[in-house]
């Protein structure tokens, strides 16, 4: 009976021993971590006003719209000006766009929702802003003729007539 009970803990071990890792760890080397990675931490975004957001949120999408963005005041008589409502998430995601005003030029409405949704995501809101964790923003696009745009809220004064 002893002889069996030896025979079967020399099995076990052997059976263990061979599930075990074939890399032999240095003697002195640190051993690797198996805990999962320390999550990483939020975004901590420095309490700003709505205001500040919107301008924030402007230059965003006007940097990443640079090509359809005109330089300079626009013109006194606009081609088309758009408002657009969004939702934005306390991670900066665009959850919901609308078109609020608009004079039905179904060009700068694309085009407006368009250059929205190719800044996303934003920067993130701070925690100040937030409504049940997402802030809604009203932008307004002004097109030139040319079909470029300016947003309202960085935008320069428009030209006398």
């Amino acid at each position: 009976m002893n002889t069996r009970i030896a025979l079967l803990i020399a099995a076990v071990a052997a059976l263990v021993a061979g599930c075990a890792s074939r890399e032999q760890a240095q003697p002195g080397a640190p051993q690797p971590s198996v805990s999962a990675p320390p999550p990483q931490p939020a975004v901590i975004v420095p309490a700003m006003s709505y205001d500040t957001y919107k301008r924030v949120l402007a230059r965003h999408i006007s940097q990443h719209s640079a090509a359809r963005v005109f330089p300079g005041r626009p013109q006194a008589l606009l081609r088309s000006v758009v408002v657009v409502r969004f939702t934005v998430d306390a991670h900066g995601k665009l959850l919901h766009s609308e078109i609020m005003r608009s004079n039905r030029d179904c060009k700068t409405e694309a085009a407006a929702l368009q250059a929205l949704r190719a800044a996303a995501p934003f920067p993130p809101p701070s925690a100040n802003l937030l409504d049940r964790g997402r802030v809604e923003v009203a932008e307004t696009w002004l097109f030139n003729n040319d079909g470029r745009f300016q947003l309202r809220t960085v935008a320069l004064p428009q030209m006398n007539r």
